[in-house]
């Protein structure tokens, strides 16, 4: 399937993109051809093969959800101009 200069110039405006005389013809060559591939995996037969989220099977490696640090908090905090109840406190910006 080609596209046409029309359907490229559509496809750039709804795109928000703005393509010069210059570039059209390369655009369309490149669409064309990404549309002519899709057409060509559509055609595969792909009965009975389960989709799958990743090529190979492998399950990710997870470290154990455990604390590793101090709380140091208190330490941080001590530095800060002003703070309550654990919060740093900030001078209102908005009205």
């Amino acid at each position: 399937m080609s596209l046409s200069k029309a359907e490229v110039e559509n496809i750039a405006h709804l795109a928000r993109l703005q393509l010069g005389d210059d570039e059209l013809p390369n655009v369309i060559e490149n669409l064309s051809r990404i549309i002519e591939f899709v057409d060509q995996l559509q055609a595969v037969d792909t009965t009975g093969v389960e989709p799958m989220a990743h090529p190979l099977d492998m399950v990710q490696r997870l470290r154990a959800d455990a604390v590793t640090e101090q709380d140091q908090r208190d330490l941080y905090q001590a530095n800060a101009p002003a703070v309550e109840a654990g919060l740093y406190l900030v001078p209102k910006v908005i009205e």
